[in-house]
This record gives structure tokens, sequence and C-alpha cells, in this order.
């Protein structure tokens, strides 16, 4: 027996009520009625012989077959979209230079730079990594095209991608002693700290939520790079602060302590979008990390 080949217009569906959590809200983002939304459905549980959604008056919520599906749809919608933008996009070629905030780095750059590179392959991309307010002085003076980083509290420039959460991090094994935060570190003394050197906006925030609340601290460890202060914390030697998305391996969130907030992950440069280079590149972002699932298929 022939097996059935999934309907993309079914599974776009399905993703629009699985992401939006109701067939309302997915009719609105697509511009179909609710109706039209529910029909969909049922014809693709139909070809599935399987239900995806529990519907109750008050929820919508994925089965087990439909969380099993939901993996499978954005991988086959994201290659569908990439197809379609390479045959038939207009053609876009030349050089881009992109700055990256390096705490973006150790988990999804490379991925995304894979999928970028095979989606639109006349442009040359130039990466810059580095820390989020100097490369954002470098676009000013036009050394970087557009850059990748962190919005400071209070600011109204760039483009929003999405929200980011800020946690305390350390190894598994760092154990604090009983009592604390609130006598201080794992012996009682002030809570070690390995961090960016100043200016950084993770810094700051940390530093300052800590004084707030009475606790004694000491940066024992401060390095120009990302990768040298996460090795720090996985070795043991302090704590650090990094967003929740990045965390690589050898390092848990550290409860306990004053929570952090969240930060906005921005896009600046080329705010009237004269590039013809910056807008295909804005939107490849924007799709691809609205989805952590698409951020990481390579």
């Amino acid at each position: 027996m022939r097996s059935p080949d999934l309907d993309l217009d079914l599974l776009r569906c399905f993703v629009a009520v699985a992401e939006r959590g109701g067939f309302t809200a997915a009719g609105q983002a697509l511009g179909l009625t609710q109706s039209a939304i529910s029909l969909k459905v049922k014809r693709l549980e139909a070809l599935l012989q399987r239900r995806v959604f529990e519907r109750t008056s008050r929820s919508t919520g994925l089965t087990r077959d439909g969380e099993t599906l939901l993996a499978y749809a954005r991988r086959l919608l994201a290659l569908n979209d990439e197809a379609v933008r390479r045959l038939v996009a207009p053609p876009v070629a030349g050089r881009f230079r992109l700055g990256v905030a390096d705490h973006f780095v150790p988990r999804n750059l490379a991925p995304l730079l894979a999928r970028f590179a095979r989606t639109w392959p006349e442009v040359r991309l130039e990466v810059e990594v580095g820390r989020s307010h100097e490369l954002r002085t470098a676009q000013e003076r036009g050394a970087l095209d557009l850059v990748l980083g962190k919005r400071r509290d209070g600011e109204t420039a760039g483009r929003p991608i999405w929200t980011e959460s800020v946690v305390w991090v350390a190894a598994p094994d760092w154990a604090p002693a009983a009592g604390w935060p609130q006598e201080g570190g794992p012996l009682g003394g002030p809570i070690p700290l390995a961090m960016l050197p100043p200016g950084c906006m993770f810094r700051d925030r940390a530093l300052a939520a800590l004084a707030r609340a009475g606790l004694a601290f000491e940066v024992v460890y401060t390095s120009a790079s990302l990768l040298g202060v996460a090795a720090a914390a996985q070795a043991g030697f302090a704590l650090t602060v990094l967003g929740r998305s990045g965390l690589p391996p050898g390092l848990v969130e550290v409860p306990g302590l004053p929570p952090l907030g969240t930060v906005e992950m921005c896009l600046f440069g080329d705010a009237g979008g004269q590039s013809p280079l910056a807008e295909p590149l804005v939107r490849f972002l924007r799709e691809s990390l609205a989805d952590p699932v698409l951020a990481t298929a390579a």
C-alpha cells in the first residue's frame, strides 16, 4: 500500500494552530476563517489517521502524535520555503558584512550560516563576532552592514528578532554551602563571578542585581571572549551570566539568585532598507530564529 503524501498547506495550517494555541488565532494569521482552519486540520488527521490536537472548550493542545508531527512539519515547511526562495525569488548577489554578538555563537550561528549559504549562494557573507556595543560602533562607522546584537535597557533602536531570558549558570557540580546565597558564596564569602569586561550589559545587570539584594560578590575572572568566561564557569571556578537559549554543554542554571529578566536581540543597521541584501538576510533571520527547531536544522 502506497503511503500518503503530506500536504504542505495542511501542515502550514497545523503549525499555525500549534504555535498560536488555537484555531481562531491561526485563522487570523493565515487570513482564513476558524471553520476553514478546522476543516484543514480534520483533513490532515484523516490523512494520517491520527488525532493531532486535543480540543476542549477552553484550550487546544497537541496530542503525542501531534508533538511528533510538529517537529517534522516545521522542517518540511522550512525546506519548502528555502527551495522557493532559491528558485522563485529574485536573484540576490553581492558582499554583505554581518556582525554577530558572541553569546549567540556557540550553538546557533554555524547552522544558520550554512542554511543561508545554501539559500543564497551568490551572496558573499562576511561575519564578525564580538561584543554587541563594539559591533554596533563598527556598523555606525560603516565597517559592518548589519549587526545582530543586544538592545540595551530602555533603548528603542533596532528591529527586535526575539527575546532572550538571562540566567545565572555554573558547572553542575558547583555546590554552594547551606544557607547560600543569603550568606554569600560557596564558603560563606563573596560570590565568585566570571564576567566579560565592563560595558557588557549582562555584567552590569548581574552586578546591579546582586548589589540590590545585598549579596557580596567578587569578579574573579574577566575575559573579552564569552567562550573564555564560559570555560571558567565550566571548570567550577565561578558563576557567570548567559542567555538561556545559548547555554553550552557543561553549564546549568543556578537557582536562588536575583532574577535577571530578559533582553531583546535586535538587528541594527540599514533602517531604511536601502541595501538589496539586507532585507533577504533580515527575513531569513526572523524566520529562522522564530523557531529553535529551524535555527538548529542545518
